[in-house]
């Protein structure tokens, strides 16, 4: 009653296995190859759930390459992605396996997003920080690729009001405007209001 009756190619690389006591299992069409199974074999139940596994792990290792591919990733956020489509022990396997071969490295990574964070978006410590920490870099890791920095933050606040808000700071409604859009990168307001007053008069709160 395991004997395979049928293999149904599915899309996506995967095939559909359908055997003699009527279970079904939609597996990694790679995998069935490279294990040389065909219509017509014996196929218990533990070998069975041997090839299930197998599959996840090659699809989750596709899966990392193809991320990969397209921009680099914190360990944790790959995993993440990955456990979209296959189980979590096989999306955390492959995101070791990526880190053992060199493919991923949260120091790198978070000093690559941090001077990102910090010189392109203009992001304050404290918002840079939980951005870091949202992709998946411990705190430390983040505290530590943001200290690497040695980042003017005065400079960089000064900068950004010049660059964004100084052409709209000739009233209190657009003052006040720039003070929240501010606020939501991070910044306090008692570090604003005095680089404020560079561009003009502050009203008191």
């Amino acid at each position: 009653m395991n004997r395979i009756v049928e293999i149904r190619p599915r899309r996506k690389k995967l095939s559909l296995i359908v055997r003699e006591d009527g279970e079904t299992a939609l597996l990694d069409t790679t995998v069935l190859q490279e294990n040389g199974v065909r219509a017509g074999q014996e196929l218990p139940d533990e070998r069975l759930e041997e090839l299930s596994t197998l599959s996840q792990q090659h699809r989750a290792r596709e899966k990392a390459l193809y991320l990969l591919e397209y921009r680099s990733h914190s360990k944790k956020e790959l995993a993440d992605k990955i456990s979209r489509v296959t189980t979590r022990e096989a999306a955390q396997e492959a995101a070791d396996r990526m880190e053992e071969l060199g493919l991923i490295d949260d120091e790198t990574y978070a000093a690559d997003c941090a001077r990102e964070l910090v010189f392109r978006k203009g992001f304050s410590y404290s918002r840079a920080r939980f951005e870091l920490q949202r992709k998946g870099i411990d705190r430390e890791t983040a505290e530590y690729a943001l200290d690497e920095l040695h980042a003017d933050w005065d400079d960089i606040l000064r900068t950004l009001i010049q660059r964004r808000y100084s052409h709209c700071l000739q009233n209190e409604k657009d003052r006040r405007r720039a003070v929240n859009a501010l606020l939501r990168l991070g910044y306090r307001y008692d570090e604003i209001r005095p680089l404020l007053r560079e561009f003009g008069p502050v009203e008191e709160e």
